[in-house]
């Protein structure tokens, strides 16, 4: 009989992981494309309900791994793509690179409900979890990509990015989950109820505190220019003229805008042999000045740069990315891989860029300073912060044709629009292959050129907003109430434990 229930409980144990797993599939589907999170907020709130009736901290792990698989393998399903680039070469560490990375990040998932569960202090697993998604931001140069707050981008409820930040987000959003998920296990509609309303109204209602569309008559323009250049296709020596070609046409077109803005590593060439390109892309620019992603070399080291043109044509000002990709732009530990000789990472090793110093800004005479970010940089809250003086617009130069043609160029769209938000800054971003967009400070898209497209379009630039309370604080407020929520949570099971420990002799 107690064998018999022992099997029952280990077959309940693996349901639970398994729907853990479901659930975590269902809540990927609030990330873009999708935008699914009227469906991706019950699948949270049904992980807690899981995680409330789990057997001990073994179980509660195990369900907190398998949600965090599920959610990461799809909504990071795009990390395949930049391995078939090359598939000749690298295709074959495709669904290795994604299964150990969704595995991999889904630890940050894990820890929260095992600890929680293992201290006895169930609602410990709010503040560590959002404590966790913090860490996920900076450790090992970090990958906030996902966060648990972005379910809320389709929603008005972002626009409390300006005031509490994507960590703060993501901690409100963790713990209406929890209360909802804690009231289903304890079938209370009164517990159940609140959080739901509390969730609808900061859905619906934060778009009220969006103004309406500013008048742009006077408003300074920018061209962002799309040369849509598949990835496989961009760098063959007999396609090069043909994009090049497509930038400068579109540089030339009719219209008088104030600023041009090219993507990341649009010229096909180092800054240090490009002369004669930069030559032709001023004169197409006439008297406007280009900001245009380049490639430069630099005693040995090689640098992912934007550089401004003048009026003149003249090199005014250079930025050289200072967040690199992982495994992309530089290998890390490339000494191992040289040594082990694995086939594709390998040859990676023998090449990569060398980081910028960090952020700074571009002067861009008349319109101001700009932020640059490029590609990957605009993934990080803290890579917005960090300059001596507040831009006036932020400028993102990017090649998402990395990305695919599904998930990840709208994710990466969308977390542009989140970093417009918390900073109250309009973000113009100029992408290879799409999507290309002006975005306003409030995060709404003015102004784009679709995926897959080839052109430009000329936007007005939006004037930016007063400073946010997240860009003049940043993310200690948050950390700090963390620290106190986790401080005080892991003292008050020790006070318990002290009490029950102690009694009349």
């Amino acid at each position: 009989m107690a064998e018999t229930s022992a099997v029952q409980r280990a077959a309940l144990r693996k349901r639970r992981v398994a729907l853990g797993l479901v659930a975590g599939l269902v809540f990927a589907t609030g990330q873009a494309p999708l935008d699914l999170w009227y469906l991706a907020l019950p699948a949270l709130a049904s992980l807690f309900w899981l995680l409330f009736r789990a057997a001990g901290a073994r179980e509660a792990g195990w369900t907190g791994w398998a949600f965090g698989l599920g959610y990461f393998g799809l909504s990071l399903s795009w990390l395949v793509e930049p391995f078939m680039i090359d598939a000749a070469v690298t295709g074959w560490m495709a669904p290795f690179a994604l299964a150990l990375a969704a595995a991999g990040f889904a630890l940050f998932w894990t820890w929260p409900a095992w600890a929680a569960l293992r201290l006895g202090v169930p609602w410990l697993v709010v503040p560590f979890w959002a404590l966790s998604e913090l860490a996920r931001g900076y450790i090992l140069t970090g990958f906030p990509w996902g966060l648990v707050a972005y379910v809320w981008a389709p929603t008005g409820a972002v626009q409390s990015l300006a005031w509490i930040g994507p960590y703060g987000l993501t901690l409100l959003t963790l713990a209406l989950a929890a209360v909802t998920g804690r009231g289903l296990a304890k079938r209370s509609v009164r517990l159940a109820a609140p959080p739901v309303v509390f969730g609808l109204a900061l859905a619906l209602g934060g778009a009220w505190l969006v103004p309406a569309a500013e008048t742009s008559e006077d408003r300074p323009v920018i061209r962002l220019v799309q040369p849509n250049a598949p990835q496989d296709e961009k760098w063959q020596r007999e396609n090069a003229r043909l994009f090049f070609d497509r930038l400068i046409r579109a540089t030339g077109a009719d219209g008088t805008p104030d600023l041009i803005l090219w993507p990341e590593t649009a010229v096909p060439m180092l800054l240090n042999q490009a002369g004669e390109a930069l030559a032709v892309a001023s004169r197409a620019a006439g008297d406007t000045p280009i900001v245009l992603g380049i490639q430069r070399e630099a005693d040995g080291a090689y640098y992912n740069s934007a550089v401004v043109l003048d009026a003149g044509g003249r090199i005014a000002d250079v930025y050289d990315k200072h967040h690199l990709v992982p495994f992309g732009e530089y290998m890390p530990a490339a000494w191992l891989f040289r040594h082990i000789n694995v086939s594709g990472l390998a040859q990676r090793a023998e090449y990569g860029y060398s980081a910028g110093p960090g952020p700074r800004l571009l002067d861009l005479g008349p319109l101001g300073q700009a932020l640059p970010l490029i590609c990957y940089e605009a993934v990080f809250p803290q890579d917005t912060r960090g300059t001596e003086a507040r831009p006036a617009m932020i400028l993102q130069l990017t090649n998402d044709a990395w990305f695919g043609t599904w998930s990840g160029p709208y994710q990466h769209l969308m977390q542009a629009r989140m970093r417009a938000i918390e900073q109250g800054l309009p973000v113009l971003r100029a992408a290879n292959t799409g999507v290309s967009a002006a975005i306003d400070p409030w995060g709404r898209i003015t102004a784009s050129l679709g995926l897959g497209e080839t052109g430009f379009v000329d936007a007005p630039i939006p004037a930016p907003r007063a400073p946010t309370l997240y860009a003049k604080t940043h993310d200690w407020p948050i950390l700090l109430l963390l620290i106190g929520l986790c401080g005080a949570g892991v003292l008050a099971r020790g006070r318990n434990r002290i009490d029950a420990g102690s009694g009349p002799v």
